[in-house]
């Protein structure tokens, strides 16, 4: 139906815009085209006069001349707005040879015939730009200047003849160049609209993978943890089973806040979690933090990482411990994931490198902030994931106690 229509493609392009225009519904201006250029002929109606009233000497030949004035008039004001037909040199050419036609009937007949100087630089404007309208302009309105004092016509005409020819080159330039700048300020605006839905798309896909995949592993691993307790320690159970509803409720409040665009990751939160997620799943967290506070935006993708890292530890590295090491200085920081687990699969050769959705994604994200990931296996075993980012905070611990953080492994909080 005519009302369900949208005003994006299929592929997320702006649709061209070809709906109807309603009643009372302002029309929207367009450029200028080679059409508007033409009524400026009317200019040369003079010349028609003469020549059908008889007053010009040699009528055929000015009827040559004006034929072939009109005729490379219309080329060049078609061909200028064309911007590949308009830099070829072709259009130089023809512009060449209109400029020697109106030279040739401005200098035979003079009178009426000086007006076609006007319309020369109007074919001008049309076809130079910058420095060359400059130049070609201001040339031409001398030459015409001269040609109408030398033709012997009033005090005025000639100073008239002159600025009538600088000013139509010039404005005709103004107006077409303006023209052409609004239509390309059009096109980034479409172009920078479809950039933004296919951000805002990438962002929303990430944001579902990373808060799903990771609430939904420790749902599964604390449901399995409340299936093997239920039976000898019912408490326990129930213990598992409160945390689950504790996580479905979270998850539905960061879905909304990743819908809306707001949320805003925490490095601590996202520690905690994985404390829970880890210990639900029999594996040990530890934690080794040294280094200055750091920026809401380094710690929030820093979150990023440990949801994702946590989640694959759980699902596929049949691990026993999971160890987080976060050092950095006041420029950068390094978070390093490492378990000490053999993976889904342990008899297949694990490939280096970055893989899966998630990774990818965090890749990606770490570096449009100007940061790093990487990911793959351990040299004593295991998997690491190791992620880089400028930390873009001032080191105001160290700084205030002027002395450094304790550097001995640590349990995780509550572990």
């Amino acid at each position: 139906m005519a009302g369900n229509r949208t005003d994006a493609c299929a592929d997320g392009r702006p649709r061209p815009w070809r709906r109807r225009r309603g009643k009372g519904e302002e029309r929207r201006p367009g450029p200028p085209g080679p059409y508007t250029m033409l009524p400026w002929l009317l200019m040369g109606m003079g010349a028609f006069s003469n020549l059908f009233q008889g007053e010009a000497p040699n009528p055929w030949l000015g009827g040559i001349g004006l034929f072939a004035f009109n005729s490379l008039y219309v080329s060049v004001v078609f061909r200028g707005f064309d911007r590949k037909k308009r830099e070829s040199p072709v259009s130089y050419w023809l512009l060449a040879a209109m400029t020697a036609v109106t030279l040739a009937l401005a200098i035979g007949y003079g009178g009426s015939w000086l007006l076609f100087f006007p319309l020369l630089s109007l074919a001008c404007g049309s076809i130079l730009r910058e420095r060359q309208l400059a130049f070609g302009v201001l040339g031409l309105a001398a030459v015409a200047t001269l040609v109408a004092v030398w033709r012997g016509h009033g005090s005025s005409d000639p100073w008239t003849i002159g600025y009538g020819t600088f000013i139509s080159g010039a404005v005709t330039a103004a107006i077409l160049t303006l023209a052409e700048t609004v239509m390309e300020l059009r096109a980034t605006r479409q172009e920078l609209a479809r950039t933004a839905v296919e951000k805002e798309r990438l962002r929303f896909s990430r944001d579902l993978h990373d808060l799903l995949g990771h609430t939904l592993s420790v749902i599964v691993v604390k449901s399995e943890a409340a299936r093997r307790l239920a039976p000898r320690d019912m408490d326990a159970a129930l213990t598992q089973v409160a945390d689950i509803e504790s996580v479905g409720r979270q998850a539905l409040t960061e879905i909304r806040e990743a819908v809306t665009g707001y949320r805003e990751g925490s490095l601590a939160t996202e520690l905690d979690r994985a404390r829970s997620a880890l210990t639900a799943a029999g594996i040990e967290p530890v934690l080794r933090r040294s280094g200055p506070p750091l920026a809401p935006q380094t710690e929030a993708l820093l979150g990023w990482v440990v949801r994702e890292a946590v989640t694959n530890v759980v699902r596929h590295s049949h691990a026993t411990t999971c160890s987080f090491v976060l050092d950095g200085t006041a420029e950068r920081v390094r978070l390093t994931v490492t378990d000490d687990g053999s993976g889904p699969d342990p008899d297949a050769p694990v490939t280096p490198g970055i893989g899966g959705t998630g990774l990818t994604g965090l890749t990606e994200r770490l570096a449009a902030s100007g940061g790093s990931l990487r990911a793959g296996p351990g040299p004593g075993g295991g998997f690491v994931v190791t992620a880089e980012l400028p930390a873009d905070g001032p080191g105001l611990a160290d700084e205030d106690t002027g002395t450094p953080q304790d550097h001995r492994p640590a349990r995780m909080p509550g572990s």
